[in-house]
């Protein structure tokens, strides 16, 4: 890395959660929720945030166009939407990578989503790869090559709106193995197909975080940063209907940066983000901070501070 390459900025995935006279609400409750939610996600140092694709509903209702919506972020003080996750239920009878009969499905579901999105300049859309294969084989070669096909044709539609096709592997998911990882990657197009690491994720699965970015850090375009304190050794991954919830040896999966008997080895991630000269984006996560205990103000702190005063000096090294 030149001396001239700047820090990635930082980003929040916008999970949150906060207990009120009536129980949880979220931000999405209120435009008095979301300003409140925005402004402490900025108090506390971050640049931007990511959402979901499936909140289009809400930002309609409330903000009438995804334009307007980014505009309120930034007047909390924000600088933009960066990421939005496209969540979606697979189904191999109508939706899903593996199987060629729902890729025109898929691929029309895409025209929708970005026109709908179209009013603001994201970086990535971000994708499940894979279905959920509740079987110890996972995705079968064949369908690892589908599902290449199928986003690649997707990458192809989102890079006319400027925007980044890039895949997320959760554990539970049927592309989640070291091997299944490099063999989709293998078949997937470089220029259209991009790989968005998750750094908890991977761990449980039992893939090094570090070690698979290494190998493809050239199609890397974001990150989600989070922690784990458990592997799954439990074949967890194959529990329905989801296996964050349904583990029944494991409480809680999801803990922010700086947790204590974290697995996730963050200084060598940065090094090998810094030394490869990503300039990007990197995303926090905090998926189901609120449980046992936990509390998404108090995580998104933590994680901000463990970024500015652990993180960020491993750039500010090098450039001095």
């Amino acid at each position: 890395m030149n001396s001239e390459t700047r820090a990635p900025k930082w980003s929040y995935m916008d999970h949150w959660r906060a207990n009120g006279p009536r129980g949880p609400y979220d931000q999405w409750h209120s435009r008095l929720a979301m300003t409140r939610f925005l402004r402490q996600v900025a108090a506390v140092g971050f640049d931007a945030i990511d959402t979901f694709d499936f909140r289009i509903w809400q930002i309609l209702e409330q903000y009438g166009s995804v334009a307007n919506y980014q505009e309120f972020v930034q007047e909390q003080g924000l600088e933009r939407i960066v990421n939005t996750f496209h969540g979606v239920y697979y189904d191999p009878e109508r939706y899903a990578p593996e199987v060629p009969a729902t890729h025109d499905t898929i691929l029309e579901d895409f025209k929708v989503t970005m026109d709908r999105w179209s009013g603001i300049q994201l970086d990535n859309i971000i994708v499940m790869p894979g279905s959920r294969f509740f079987d110890e084989q996972g995705v079968t070669n064949d369908g690892l090559k589908h599902a290449a096909d199928i986003w690649g044709k997707v990458g192809q539609l989102t890079r006319e709106y400027g925007v980044n096709l890039t895949c997320h592997h959760e554990f539970y998911g049927g592309i989640r193995t070291r091997e299944q990882i490099d063999t989709f990657y293998g078949y997937a197009d470089p220029e259209y197909v991009k790989f968005f690491v998750d750094t908890a994720q991977h761990c449980i699965a039992d893939v090094d975080p570090v070690d698979v970015y290494e190998a493809h850090h050239e199609r890397v375009s974001g990150f989600h940063f989070k922690d784990t304190r458990t592997k799954d050794v439990n074949n967890d991954y194959r529990l329905w209907p989801d296996a964050e919830l349904s583990a029944v040896t494991t409480e809680k999966w999801f803990y922010e940066m700086g947790t204590d008997e974290g697995l996730v080895d963050f200084e060598a991630m940065m090094r090998s983000v810094r030394d490869h000269g990503y300039t990007g984006w990197i995303s926090v996560e905090h998926d189901k901070a609120d449980k046992i205990g936990g509390d998404y103000s108090e995580s998104t702190a933590i994680a901000r501070w463990y970024a500015k005063n652990v993180l960020d000096e491993i750039y500010q090294e090098v450039q001095a």
